[in-house]
Formats: C-alpha cells, sequence, structure tokens
C-alpha cells in the first residue's frame, strides 16, 4: 500500500497586510469578545467563519452608518474618506489594519486628484480596495479591468495610470506599452504589491515540480483566480479547491508528488488540513 508525497509551498498563504489585520481583529476578540469588522476581513470563507465564532461581527457600510459608540476594525483593503466621516460623526472608535502599500497608493491617488489629473485605475470594479482609491478621488477617477475596456472611454492626450495593488504587472505594463503605442502620454504609476507580484514567479517554479497542484482558495479571491490561473497555466494538473470537502481522491494515483499553494487570502491552517487528508489517502 502506498501514499501520496505532499509539500505546502512556503511562499503561500497570507501577505503581511492580512497577518496584521488578523493577528489586531484577534487581539482585540481576546479583551473584549467581539468586533465589528467593515467587510469580510479576508476574502476567506473559512477563515472568516472561524472568527466569527470568536466573537467577530461582519458589518457594511449600511450597518456602520446605524452604529454609534462602539469599536470596528477596517480591514487591509482600506476605506474611502467618507468611512471615517461616518465613523467621527456616530462616535466610532476605528482600528485601521489597512496595508501600508494601500495607504501609500491612497495618499499618490489623492496627490494626483489634487493636481487636477486624469487618473484611470485599472482594478476590479466593486472591489473594497478598489472603492477605497476612488473615495481618494470623489469618485471621479475611471476604474477600467482590460484594455478593451479602457478604449470605450474618451481618453485625454496625458493620462495618469494606477493599479489595485494586486494587479498583474506584466498586465499592467502591457496597457502602459500599448497606450503609449497608440500616442498617448502616460505617467504610469506601479503601484503592485511586490509581496504579491513575485508570487507569480515563485508559484510557476512551485507548481512545476509536482505530479499534482492544489491550489487552496477561496471563491471571493481576486488574487486567487490569477495566481491559480498561474499554476494551471503551468501544470495542467492542477486543482483548485476552497475547503477540505472538495478533495477527490480519484483525481490521484499512488507515489504522486502533490504541491499545495495558495492565495494571499488563504490561511496556513487551511492548507495543513489539505495536506493532512490528502496523507490519509491509501492506494
Amino acid at each position: 500500500m502506498s501514499t501520496l508525497h505532499v509539500t505546502i509551498d512556503d511562499n503561500s498563504g497570507f501577505c503581511f497586510g492580512v497577518v496584521y489585520a488578523i493577528q489586531m481583529a484577534e487581539d482585540i476578540l481576546d479583551e473584549q469578545g467581539y468586533l465589528y469588522c467593515l467587510g469580510d476581513i479576508v476574502h476567506n470563507d473559512v477563515e472568516v467563519e472561524r472568527l466569527q465564532q470568536r466573537g467577530l461581527r461582519i458589518i457594511n457600510h449600511e450597518q456602520l452608518r446605524q452604529l454609534h459608540n462602539e469599536t470596528v476594525l477596517i480591514r487591509a483593503h482600506g476605506e474611502p474618506p467618507e468611512t471615517y466621516q461616518t465613523a467621527l460623526q456616530n462616535n466610532l472608535t476605528l482600528v485601521d489594519a489597512s496595508c501600508p502599500v494601500v495607504l501609500k497608493l491612497q495618499n499618490r491617488i489623492k496627490t494626483s486628484y489634487d493636481k487636477s489629473d486624469k487618473i484611470y485605475i485599472y482594478g476590479k470594479h466593486g472591489h473594497a480596495e478598489v472603492m477605497g482609491l476612488l473615495g481618494q478621488t470623489s469618485n471621479q477617477a475611471v476604474v477600467f479591468e482590460s484594455m478593451e475596456e479602457l478604449l470605450q472611454h474618451e481618453l485625454p492626450p496625458k493620462i495618469t495610470l494606477y493599479s489595485q495593488t494586486t494587479k498583474s504587472t506584466n498586465s499592467f505594463y502591457s496597457i502602459k506599452n500599448r497606450l503609449e503605442e497608440q500616442g498617448y502620454e502616460v505617467d504610469a504609476n506601479d503601484t503592485i504589491c511586490r509581496q504579491v507580484s513575485n508570487r507569480d514567479k515563485e508559484l510557476r517554479k512551485f507548481a512545476s515540480r509536482f505530479d499534482k497542484v492544489i491550489f487552496v482558495s477561496g471563491t471571493k479571491s481576486s488574487n486567487g483566480k490569477v495566481l491559480y490561473q498561474v499554476c494551471k497555466d503551468t501544470n495542467p494538473e492542477t486543482y483548485f479547491v476552497s475547503k477540505v470537502e472538495q478533495l477527490q481522491q480519484e483525481w490521484f494515483s499512488a507515489d504522486q508528488t502533490v504541491g499545495i499553494c495558495g492565495a494571499t487570502s488563504t490561511p496556513m491552517w487551511l492548507m495543513e488540513e489539505v495536506r493532512d487528508e490528502l496523507l490519509k489517502y491509501k492506494f
């Protein structure tokens, strides 16, 4: 009887911004037993459920406006200025776990907006981080998800280009180059988080080492979708799971090597659970 040979990717799992937000949440939950959090603390349902069991209460912006005299956590994605206004009006204490990379980007966009630059943001419509960035421009900036979508707008001769921090570096520079080829002057601000973008290269190396790859991520994670595709392109024998129950023994055969990796929103404990489940398989 034989088993699988399973390895977890050391570079996968929470980025430092998410680690920081969850650490802050856990410290306050230990102290006071409950804590409000504006939006999912991380785009991973099982991690959110774990924290909710410890007393985390997820609220939306509408519920925030009804809340008074409470403590509210702002997650790593950051928030628009109106959220801070609401907090002042409602006597809310904000625990600001906005990622430093996101805060720096917000400041740069605000500075550009104050100079009346025409701002275009390469990012996902409705994403929490993007809403925070848009808020720095009184919602005047244009958000686009692809070159095709950008070209549907009437563009000015000079474009100030920014990017959501978790976008692909290659795609960002491809957009910049294509705009310049079409005669636009582009002030391109590369604000992509290197901890995220470097995972692209690391994952290609990791995924190529194994017979099969299990990519663990929440279905809501933008970064998860991108990194899963990176793995799949490198190793077609890559499977996406968001919880242990989705694993299927028929994907594997005796003595195969299996790599487990995940998104910047995937907790290490979940990847370890996946590993432990795979190690139970007997062939």
